[in-house]
């Protein structure tokens, strides 16, 4: 018979270790300090040794306490693997994603409603962040996957490129013509430039690779994000900056016009990234699967937005 200790003081003591602190393994848990206290000492008496010195402000581990603590950490990580990959085996839980709201609005949600026909079983829940590059801890997260741009350079975890970003000038249709109208690149001197922060860097580079000289890259309103940037494009304040896919709809609609027919491609792109061990995880592989398909479509979609 297995002599295991009670697995609600395990999961107590590797918070407590984890944060050396009583209160905010608390926090996390959602427990007292003082209930904290108690599973700890349930699981020292249990292992006849002492795992924490109990100082003024702080706890640290003692030499028992830093040999214990990293195979529970690794045995606490297994069942929790064993567990998501059971619930997702009976398809139980929502799909639960982190994305940025420039490729949420911009791109996802208005093909959203597809996935939800294709698969109705599945609940998508969207966790939008402030971040397009950040990525979240797996680990400690009930995030199934991430929508992120940059770079595919994250061991460990599945990368799969979905969009390349390629920078064109819209505006309002209304900007074409009027006292300063836009006919060719250099027109661009009289016009008003909407920049979305932190990448303020944009039209220098996109003016650069234009050939265009005379224009100064950093004026005009700088905007939270990209949506609201293209909020103002909308709305006649100016050109912005966009990456041609996740404008698609505006071009095809006529809300936004490209003016130029000069695009600055990146080296970076937006990636879908996920935990390797869940590659066979079938809300995953079916979410990715349709979002590949999707993909696909949407560059002949901005193609024939370009060319109207």
């Amino acid at each position: 018979m297995r002599r295991l200790p009670p697995l609600n003081a395990v999961h107590t003591f590797e918070a407590a270790a984890r944060h050396l602190s009583f209160n905010r393994a608390a926090e996390e848990l959602h427990v007292t300090p003082s209930a904290v206290s108690h599973q700890v000492r349930t699981l020292e008496e249990f292992l006849g040794v002492r795992l924490f010195n109990r100082l003024a402000r702080q706890v640290v581990l003692t030499t028992e306490g830093q040999v214990y603590l990293p195979p529970i950490r690794a045995a606490l990580d297994q069942i929790d693997s064993a567990t998501e990959r059971v619930a997702a085996a009976k398809g139980s839980g929502p799909l639960t994603m982190s994305i940025s709201p420039t490729f949420a609005t911009g791109w996802l949600v208005p093909r959203l409603s597809r996935f939800q026909v294709a698969h109705p079983s599945i609940e998508v829940r969207l966790n939008l962040v402030r971040s397009i590059t950040e990525l979240v801890d797996f680990s400690r997260s009930d995030v199934d996957l991430v929508i992120r741009y940059g770079d595919a350079n994250h061991a460990g975890l599945r990368n799969i490129r979905l969009i390349v970003e390629e920078l064109v000038p819209v505006c309002s249709p209304a900007l074409l013509e009027g006292p300063t109208p836009l006919r060719q690149p250099q027109d661009l001197r009289r016009a008003t430039l909407l920049h979305a922060l932190p990448r303020v860097d944009q039209w220098r580079q996109w003016l650069k690779a234009a050939g265009v000289s005379g224009v100064n890259a950093e004026r005009g309103p700088k905007f939270h994000n990209t949506p609201l940037t293209l909020e103002g494009a909308l709305a006649g304040m100016g050109v912005a900056l966009a990456d041609r896919r996740l404008v698609a709809r505006e071009l095809r609609s006529g809300r936004l016009v490209a003016p130029f027919d000069i695009t600055l491609p990146s080296e970076s792109a937006y990636y879908l990234i996920y935990p390797e061990e869940r590659e066979d995880d079938s809300k995953i592989a079916a979410f990715r699967d349709w979002l590949l398909g999707e993909v696909a479509r949407s560059k002949n979609e901005t193609e024939i937005a370009l060319e109207e």
